[in-house]
């Protein structure tokens, strides 16, 4: 009697064996992938950005199809840092033509949404800084599976990648 309880508890412990680990296996290497397909669709974005001095709203939706395309949600923020030429005494230090010093003020992802809405493009100028953070909001099925091995970690966010490039373009509309 006792042995045939062992018997199935045997069987059960293998059949658990079976299957989660190598779930857990598949379902990591998924986290793996998404990863990757963030930090490649980020890099794009922002150097793309960098490149022409403008976000636009097909740039955007781009990025943002392709992060969906790994099955997870993810927060976008952005923020660009531009150049605010202060106008005050001239300088002698490094050109003549320079009027006081440069300022750089930041602009964030809301107003940059609320322009893309309404002009279909956000504009930079040459010498500004751009700045994007991507990282997952939903609970991955290897934070399930690791949370349920009791192995789980306690940050709500897994797949992350961010970017950052200094504009060499103006863009114009």
């Amino acid at each position: 009697m006792q042995d045939t309880a062992m018997t199935i508890l045997a069987i059960v412990v293998a059949g658990l064996l079976l299957f989660i680990f190598p779930l857990m296996a598949v379902s990591e290497r998924n986290n793996d992938i998404a990863q990757t397909v963030a930090k490649k669709a980020v890099t794009e974005f922002v150097g793309e950005v960098a490149t022409t001095g403008a976000i636009t709203a097909d740039q955007y939706s781009k990025l943002t199809n392709q992060l969906s395309s790994t099955g997870n949600n993810y927060d976008v923020e952005m923020e660009i840092k531009k150049i605010d030429d202060n106008i005050g005494k001239k300088s002698q230090w490094v050109n003549n033509k320079v009027i006081g010093e440069n300022v750089q003020y930041s602009v964030y992802t809301d107003q940059i949404s609320r322009s893309l809405e309404t002009n279909g493009a956000y504009n930079l100028k040459k010498g500004d800084t751009i700045s994007v953070k991507v990282k997952n909001n939903n609970k991955t099925m290897a934070q399930t599976f690791r949370s349920l091995v009791g192995a789980g970690n306690k940050d709500t966010y897994e797949i992350a990648a961010q970017e950052s490039a200094l504009v060499t373009a103006t863009g114009s509309k």
